[in-house]
Formats: C-alpha cells, sequence, structure tokens
C-alpha cells in the first residue's frame, strides 16, 4: 500500500437539509480493503446534488460531503487493489457500492440493488480535495478530455448513455429539459444519425440557442406540439407534467424515458395517449458495464463540453446557479 494522502483536507459538507453546504477541514479516514484514495482535480455539479441538499432524497447519510461526478489522481491503494496504479488518472460516478450478491446483481442489474450506496449521497462525495472510492466503481477516463471536461462524463454523460440505450433507435429523439445531460446526449445521439428535437422552459431563447448549437434541428417551449412525430423522447427535468407532453409527442409504439432520479408528481393523463403500445419508463443509476461503453464511446468520438468553472468554496454559488436556471452546460468545482 502506497500513500501520499495529505494531514488535513477540505470539504464541502451538508450538514442537514436545506442549509448551505459548510468548508469544513478533516483528516482522511484510513483507506479499507478494496478501496481507492483520489485527489480530486474537478467534480461536476449535477441535479442529482441539488436534490440531496434540497431535501428532495431523503436516505442521505449526515453530515455528507456531495459530488459524484470525480476526476482525481490515485494517491493510495488500499489492500487487494489490482488493476490500477499510483498516478492514474481515474473517474468516480454515482453508483458507488453494491453487495454482489442480490437476484438484481447476480443478473448483472447491480443498479437496482436494494443494498447499493451512491457517491455524494451515502458515500463522501467529490466536493473536496480528495475522496475515496470502492475500486469497483472507479474508472480510467479517456485522455482527449482534460479534467474539467471530462467531470460532466461520470453522470451526465453515463446516464444520458443509459437514456439513450432505454430509448431505443430513436430516429426522431426529442429531449426535454436541456443542460449538462442533454446538451451531451444531442451530441451522442447525433453521432449516431439521430435527429433531436429539443424542448425547453417556456420563453428560454438561451437555452433553444444553446440547443441548436450542440446540433437540434429544432428548438420549441416544453409545452408546444412537436413539428412531427417523435420515435422516442427522453425527459431529463424534474417535472412530472412533462410525461403526458411527452407521451403526446411520440407516435404509437413510441417510448418516453424518466432519465431522473426525482421527479414530481405526474398528473393524471387520459389513457388515448398511452394507447397503441406507447411506453412509459424510467431509469435508475447505471451500471458499470454503462461506464465501460460510455468512456470507450467518448475516447474514440469528442464530445463537446460546455462547462463553467467554480473554486471549492464557491460549490453553494454553483448550486445556486443551477437551480435557478442561470447554468448553460455543466458547472465544475476545481479545487
Amino acid at each position: 500500500m502506497t500513500s501520499s494522502a495529505q494531514n488535513v483536507m477540505r470539504a464541502m459538507t451538508l450538514q442537514k437539509p436545506g442549509r448551505p453546504l459548510e468548508l469544513v477541514q478533516c483528516e482522511p479516514r484510513t483507506l479499507q480493503e478494496g478501496e481507492i484514495r483520489i485527489a480530486v482535480a474537478a467534480c461536476g455539479v449535477c441535479r442529482t446534488d441539488l436534490h440531496v441538499v434540497d431535501g428532495e432524497l431523503t436516505e442521505l447519510k449526515l453530515p455528507i460531503v456531495p459530488g459524484h461526478e470525480i476526476v482525481g489522481r490515485i494517491v493510495e491503494l488500499g489492500r487487494g487493489v489490482t488493476g490500477f496504479k499510483i498516478g492514474d488518472r481515474v473517474g468516480v460516478p454515482w453508483l458507488g457500492w453494491v453487495c454482489g450478491k442480490c437476484e438484481f446483481c447476480l443478473r448483472g442489474e447491480e443498479n437496482l440493488c436494494p443494498f447499493a450506496r451512491f457517491t455524494g449521497y451515502q458515500i463522501d462525495g467529490g466536493y473536496a480535495d480528495e475522496t475515496v472510492a470502492d475500486a469497483r466503481f472507479v474508472f480510467p477516463l479517456p485522455g482527449n478530455y482534460s479534467d474539467e471536461e471530462a467531470a460532466p462524463l461520470l453522470c451526465a454523460g453515463l446516464i444520458g448513455w443509459r437514456c439513450l440505450q432505454a430509448a431505443g433507435e430513436a430516429p426522431r429523439l426529442g429531449l426535454f429539459g436541456f443542460g449538462a445531460a442533454a446538451h451531451i446526449v444531442t451530441q451522442v445521439a447525433r453521432a449516431r444519425g439521430q435527429r433531436v428535437f429539443a424542448f425547453v422552459r417556456s420563453g428560454d431563447d438561451k437555452a433553444k440557442d444553446f440547443a441548436r448549437r450542440m446540433g437540434a434541428v429544432w428548438t420549441g417551449d416544453s409545452v408546444m406540439p412537436a413539428p412531427e412525430q417523435l420515435d422516442a423522447a427522453i425527459i431529463f427535468a424534474p417535472a412530472g407534467e412533462l410525461v403526458p407532453a411527452a407521451l403526446r409527442a411520440v407516435r404509437p409504439g413510441g417510448t418516453v424515458v424518466c432519465g431522473g432520479i426525482h421527479m414530481s408528481d405526474i398528473p393524471s393523463f387520459p389513457y388515448e395517449i398511452l394507447w397503441r403500445e406507447r411506453a412509459v419508463r424510467s431509469v435508475a443509476n447505471l451500471t458499470r458495464r454503462d461506464g465501460e461503453e460510455f468512456l470507450a464511446f467518448a475516447a474514440t468520438t469528442k464530445i463537446h463540453m460546455t462547462t463553467k468553472r467554480y473554486a471549492l468554496p464557491d460549490a453553494n454559488l454553483a448550486l445556486d446557479d443551477l437551480r435557478s436556471g442561470r447554468l448553460t452546460g455543466a458547472a465544475v468545482l476545481v479545487p
């Protein structure tokens, strides 16, 4: 076991949901078997972090260090860790631990493990100078991205990839909500030959311009009808009222994918817009296979990242900018 861990580290911690994060100094914890210590170079700020901080996800550990789009370099290896070495650049995603023994894990559906724990939610995350992760859920990163560019790949990219897989081939793909995930998904979909239709908040011309720059063939308000029938739609905005809107936009046999971990209640809607074999499904977390497939794709197909950098002590500002819709692309904390 090799170590270059600091004696003291800084971390932005949530003490109680609904309160601002607090900058604290603390001693790094001792590694357990199978764990890796990583010096954080960048950590993306995800909408799921907002759900944690605002108390919409309730099974969190307190206090908790948020952040699950972590890019850094290995500074210490725990007992039993193989396949990594000190200095490797790696990424850490949302899914941070699974039991490996339940029916879901044994079927390759580890994203549904009932005992799973998540980075920045039940496991301290990347809003810090360093973090500790289970080696099973640490990924080597492609070299064609800077640290800041690579951070959004670890959630916005991974969840977007899983949503695309759930949506199927979908030559005509609708995206509801155009933030960090959608701007990555649009580029991936275009590379796969799909046409993207972007639905944004009413009057948000900035988001429409951003979607067009990323390659959307059409942009409009989320309450507007689609210009043609879509084969599938992905909802990234946490707004349940978009489910009926998306169902109306897809063709018979089409699929609506709900990509968020949290969503407001879905209002009642007429059976007519679900009938004719339309489907509504959710996407939960990710698997290691998703990570391997998406990062391999990203290594060969350069995805343009639109990011805004924040210093670690400015994490509350980054969260507020995301909450208020002032961000274009992805916020990234750089310690």
